[in-house]
């Protein structure tokens, strides 16, 4: 018997999930034929749809509902729980590591394909700024916005508790750096959400609360056009939110963020959204990248010059075929990810079997984003809506976009029940340290003859 075709696809978000749920069906029968073997490698046995992230740490979605389990969806591939830590592609070889081999102790494995697929998606871009690394929050992950909330809520519980002006005035500070969609969508439901939970505590109020949006440009959600970016902005600042457009985080050390414009802010709080890089395992290949360490595509969402290597989503460089201005990418949104992995399934499909592949097309129809409950912006396909109709476009659109019908049907039916009843403001912070209470019981109790020392 000959060996299957074994179809590799490094990652497991939006390209990942969605170019291998397509190969599922594409290649049904070579499956059922044991003639094609998919692997998907991923760190998580999840995709998580990062559009619900701000809603998630918000408390109006649950954080299960945001992902989507990869073994019940792609039940016809092969799942590995692990990370590609480099790929010779002149070898079709990737060299990655497993749950299995790190507990083994033997180090890492060699799995052979004969068609790649390169979807690791991006992390966040950071810069060198003093203490960053020691108080920086991330918001990418659903773990990131849930231990976001966590913290917000805590540094409320904090004030309200404290006897000292400089230590509360510092715990309800929020400092986000960074005006796209995260930044802004994150800072805007958080507010919303914080703004609800001041009215549980006796001594603290929502004009209590200081939020600062920093942005380097002059604009913020660019995607949404540039009158819809300064409408965002007179809502925000409409909500006593500071957004101080051309600055600068200089330094975020002993919880002090310094800004570009001179100011100086004692926060506990220090939220990093300034924008995403690709994966580093791009730069463990052999294949060609770009200035911007993105992987050089063709339109038909090929590797450029190398046989049997695709790619799409924010690792990719598409050209943009659409579009009249010479040398034009795609934008690495999800608007593109989704259609690309389409495409991308396709064509894989298609050069298994000798077909013709054909190239990505897509016009960008815009953009939507939230402002919050009952408030947001959005540009599409020409249209500018703002306030309460850009709120509901923006909720249907992502309702329809987020996969299988469980996950849309769960996610109506909280939004349905968040407007009949008042916001959760529980903070789980101990689901960061689970064992911590056990710890702490199973530990022996001081010996009584032992005396404190001088």
């Amino acid at each position: 018997m000959t060996e299957p075709a074994r179809i590799l696809v490094v990652g497991g978000g939006y390209v990942g999930m969605y170019t291998a749920l397509r190969l599922q069906r594409q290649l049904r029968a070579e499956l059922r034929a044991a003639a094609v073997e998919i692997v998907v490698v991923t760190p998580e046995p999840y995709m998580t749809y990062q559009p619900f992230l701000p809603e998630a740490a918000a408390g109006s979605i649950s954080p299960r509902h945001v992902v989507v389990p990869l073994r019940r969806v792609l039940d016809r591939c092969r799942i590995v729980i692990g990370e590609v830590l480099s790929i010779d592609h002149a070898k079709r070889t990737a060299t990655l590591t497993t749950l299995a081999s790190a507990e083994e102790g033997t180090g890492t494995v060699d799995l052979a394909y004969d068609e790649l697929v390169l979807a690791p998606g991006s992390v966040s871009r950071t810069l060198p700024v003093p203490g960053l690394l020691d108080h920086g929050i991330g918001f990418k992950t659903v773990e990131e916005a849930i231990g976001l909330r966590n913290h917000v809520i805590e540094q409320m519980d904090i004030a309200s508790s404290t006897r000292d002006p400089a230590l509360r005035d510092a715990a309800l500070t929020f400092v986000f750096v960074g005006g796209g969609y995260a930044g802004v969508e994150a800072l805007a439901e958080l507010e919303d959400m914080a703004r609800n939970t001041a009215r549980y505590h006796h001594n603290v109020k929502p004009e209590d609360l200081r939020w600062i949006l920093v942005e380097a440009s002059d604009r913020i959600l660019p995607e949404v056009g540039e009158e819809m970016g300064r409408y965002a902005v007179r809502e925000l600042r409409g909500r006593n939110i500071d957004v101080r457009l051309e600055t600068r985080l200089e330094s975020c050390e002993d919880r002090v963020a310094v800004l570009s414009d001179g100011t100086r802010l004692p926060t506990r709080t220090v939220v990093w959204t300034a924008g995403v890089r690709p994966a580093p395992v791009l730069a463990a290949t052999d294949l060609p990248l770009n200035e911007r360490g993105r992987l050089r595509c063709t339109a038909r969402l090929s590797v450029e010059g190398v046989e049997h290597a695709w790619a799409a989503g924010d690792a990719a460089a598409v050209p943009d075929v659409t579009s009249d201005e010479p040398g034009k990418e795609c934008a690495p949104n999800a608007q593109h990810a989704v259609r690309q992995a389409k495409v991308l399934a396709e064509n894989v499909a298609a050069s298994l079997s000798g077909r013709p592949v054909k190239e990505y097309a897509h016009a960008y129809a815009g953009s939507v984003a939230s402002l919050g409950l009952h408030k947001g912006v959005a540009h599409v396909y020409g249209r500018k809506l703002k306030g309460y109709p850009a709120w509901l476009m923006h909720r249907v659109y992502h309702l329809s976009r987020v996969p299988t019908f469980n996950r849309k049907a769960r996610v109506l039916a909280e939004w349905t029940l968040s407007g009949l009843f008042k916001r959760e403001i529980v903070s789980l912070g101990s689901l960061e340290h689970p064992r911590a209470e056990f710890e702490l019981a199973a530990s022996p109790p001081p010996d009584p003859g032992d005396k404190p020392s001088s």
